[in-house]
């Protein structure tokens, strides 16, 4: 289904800017207002390997705060000492490579072809990473996990489900 106008300009809004490569709105709040914008793989020409972005001003800041505090480094170690971790990492990964190449049309897939982009994207999982054992951004996880549940995005919920508890 298309993108309304109205949805249009809510993440233009949320964004400071008009949306380039917008495709659809997979999250929002019951009011409508956009959480996680799903973006095309190809942008004016340019590879674009984020598929999904959170835009949901509440979480961007309550994500920012968590890596001020060092959480990605926290995380990180939780990762680095779990081989069952890094595997369903390794796993989100390649299950988000293989749900962006279901968004991917032929004629994007023959135009990454052309300008000699479809390995950067065939190699690069959730917010591009290409190292699927380093987490780099919380904001990119949780936008995918709030699409498709993965292992970061768990995590944090943990974490914060533990903060509020104390």
């Amino acid at each position: 289904m298309p993108l309304t106008t109205q949805q249009i300009g809510k993440v233009a809004v949320l964004l400071g800017r008009k949306p380039r490569g917008l495709e659809d709105v997979p999250v929002a709040q019951e009011n409508g207002q956009p959480m996680v914008i799903r973006v095309a793989s190809l942008v004016e020409d340019k590879p674009f390997p984020t598929l999904f972005w959170l835009i949901d001003p509440v979480l961007c800041y309550r994500i920012d705060q968590a890596e001020a505090n060092g959480l990605i480094k926290q995380l990180q170690q939780t990762i680095d000492e779990s081989p069952e971790l890094q595997q369903a990492m390794g796993e989100d990964h390649r299950a988000h490579i293989a749900l962006r190449e279901t968004f991917m049309g032929d004629p994007i897939k023959q135009r990454l072809q052309q300008l000699g982009f479809q390995e950067v994207l065939s190699g690069k999982g959730i917010g591009g990473i290409a190292d699927f054992t380093r987490i780099r951004c919380l904001h990119t996880w949780y936008a995918a996990h709030l699409v498709v549940p993965n292992t970061v995005g768990v995590l944090l919920d943990q974490w914060w489900q533990q903060q509020e508890s104390h």
